[in-house]
Formats: C-alpha cells, structure tokens, sequence
C-alpha cells in the first residue's frame, strides 16, 4: 500500500524509488530531508577547485535533478571542463537537462551507475548516492572510480552513515528524527520513508566507507564534513 512520505511522494514498504513523479518534488523533499543538503553542494564546489583544470573530466555518479553539475558548470565556465551526469531515471535526467541547457559543457548518460563506462577524469562525486547501490556491488564501483582518476585527481564521496555502536546509533537516529519533524515532516510521513527505504537505503559507517576507499586504492583519505549521520570524504589518488 502506498504511504505519503512528505512533499506529495508516495511510496511502499522496502520500495523506495526516485523513478516517475518523485523528480518533480526531489529538490524540495531532499533539502528538508538532508542536513546542509545545499551547503554540501557548495562545498563540493569548492574542493572542485583544487582539482579541475582546462580539459578536465568530472562526473557526477547519480546526478538527479543537475542541481550540483549547473552549480560546478557555472563556477568553471571560464575552463574547457568537460561534465558528465550519470542518472538512471530519465524524469531526473530531464529536469538536469533543462537546468544545464545554459551550459554546453554539461552532458548526461542515462544509464545505471553499474554500466557506466567511465573515461579518465580529474574529479569524480558520489553525492548521497553510493549508499543507494546494494553492498555487494559497491566496492566493484569504488574500484572502477579509483582506476578512472588520473594521478592527483579526487573522489568526493558523501553518505549517510551508521554510528560505530549500537548506543549512538539509537543517539544519532533520535536526533535526526527531531530533525525530519522539526522540517515540517509529519509522524505518518517520516515512519513511511523509513518505511519505503528498507533494504533499499543501505548506509556503512565511517570505517566500512573508509575500508570501500583503501581496499579500491586510495591511500590520501580525509573527513571534509560532518553532522551526526551524514558525512563527506575527500580521497585522492
């Protein structure tokens, strides 16, 4: 049965999907759902900086609605940066083409991640996206991400994260349901997301995340931001 799960999204038991109408609220729903949603993009465009050069090649893993990519177009428009967007779900890839119609240097693969061939590149992002690919696969992907990056170039990777133990994990999913509420999410709303997304939202904790980054490679791994559940790494090779 479907359940309301805020900003006019239906959704099932363990059947979370940003397939079909979801595309047309995911902007809204994700910046109330997501602590400093938008100041991570900001950030991401500042860590860009350090890494992104004339011809180089940055890719966005799961790029929604092309919030980030027209916000990194439109930093580098004076560099020859070559932006890719992977997204599988073609209403997203829809609503980024629109938002990035202004910037030529922005092209989209609508093509799960698993599938993407991707070509040497400067900088690649996984934002809030990685945690969405089923555990059994996601260390192939860090892999394949490890061997696209040129020598120097980074792999910024934000996720939810678990909490080391049991009694700050009830600490930390305590205090980001305030959070939910506190936004406008009602009781009905937020217990039907939570819902929806079992089996399908598949957060590691700051140590799996940091073991999916060395076992790929990585060597150079650092903390670039942190509030309660959520968390940012910046690796370079």
């Amino acid at each position: 049965m479907n359940t309301r799960v805020g900003d006019n999204i239906l959704a099932e038991n363990a059947s979370w999907t940003f397939a079909g109408e979801v595309a047309e609220t995911f902007d809204s729903h994700v910046s109330k759902s997501v602590p400093f949603y938008h100041e991570g993009h900001a950030l991401v465009a500042e860590l860009a900086d350090f890494f992104l050069s004339s011809e180089s090649t940055c890719y966005d893993l799961g790029c929604s609605t092309g919030r980030l990519l027209e916000i990194l177009a439109q930093r580098n428009r004076n560099k020859s940066v070559r932006f890719v967007g992977v997204e599988s779900e073609s209403r997203m890839v829809e609503h980024a083409q629109r938002r990035c119609g202004p910037f030529p240097s922005v092209t989209f693969l609508t093509q799960d991640i698993l599938d993407v061939e991707m070509a040497n590149a400067d900088l690649i992002v996984s934002y809030y996206t990685l945690q969405f690919i089923r555990p059994r696969w996601r260390q192939d992907l860090v892999s394949r991400i490890y061997k696209a990056l040129n020598w120097g170039g980074a792999f910024v990777l934000f996720e939810k994260v678990r909490a080391p133990d049991a009694r700050f994990q009830d600490i930390m999913s305590a205090i980001y349901l305030d959070y939910k509420l506190e936004r406008g999410f009602n009781a009905d709303e937020v217990v039907g997301k939570a819902r929806s997304l079992k089996g399908v939202l598949e957060p590691f904790s700051t140590q799996g995340n940091i073991g999916l980054l060395t076992r790929a490679g990585f060597v150079d791994v650092t903390t670039v931001f942190k509030y309660v559940c959520w968390e940012g790494f910046l690796a370079i090779k």
